[in-house]
């Protein structure tokens, strides 16, 4: 895969946005997936497909619901089934919206690319569920026995308040601060004198 440098100049992001090849375009087009769905297909995002149900989470019409019905790369904007407006002429225009302002609530599984996308995506996960999900048998053991350690020694000491370790220090720090505010008026009154005495 080809490496690019991270840019900040906001001329060359644009540039690299507007000039991007399909294949860039395309992973644009991600946009999340609802939690039931990303739990059951172990990825949090995919780009957005014609077929694909979403709903808008971002502006004027947040909570819509609809069918992909159109994918614009060139534009980077998705149309859904529905979301239409009235122009003054009459006629009824599709809604563009860009897919990181929806929310992929059902997906479309017709190609077999995308399904070994999806697999390929999963995998990574359930191999890091995997060591996690098998404990050895010491260290089931271990916390039990240091937890019955523990309450012997809570039971035997006395309840005592303790302030808090910062407090104390704050309780401390003033001290010193007025001695050495008491001690630096004398040393000053001796260097006057001395310079007064010369």
């Amino acid at each position: 895969m080809q490496q690019t440098n991270r840019v900040k100049n906001p001329d060359k992001q644009r540039k690299a946005l507007f000039n991007a090849p399909a294949h860039i375009r395309h992973k644009h087009m991600a946009a999340p997936l609802s939690s039931e769905l990303a739990a059951s297909k172990g990825a949090k995002t995919l780009p957005v497909r014609k077929g694909d149900t979403v709903r808008i989470l971002r502006g004027d019409n947040k909570g819509f619901e609809g069918k992909v019905s159109r994918v614009d790369l060139k534009t980077y904007r998705i149309y859904l089934e529905g979301l239409t407006r009235e122009k003054v002429d009459g006629t009824n225009i599709f809604l563009a919206v860009h897919p990181s302002k929806v929310q992929i609530r059902n997906l479309s599984l017709d190609d077999k690319w995308r399904k070994e996308i999806i697999e390929r995506k999963a995998a990574p996960a359930k191999k890091a569920e995997k060591p996690k999900a098998k404990p050895t048998k010491k260290a089931e053991k271990a916390p039990a026995k240091v937890e019955e350690e523990a309450a012997p020694e809570e039971e035997t000491k006395p309840t005592e308040k303790k302030a808090p370790a910062k407090k104390q220090a704050a309780k401390k720090a003033p001290a010193k601060e007025t001695e050495e505010k008491e001690a630096a008026p004398k040393s000053r009154a001796k260097k006057t004198s001395e310079k007064g005495g010369e």
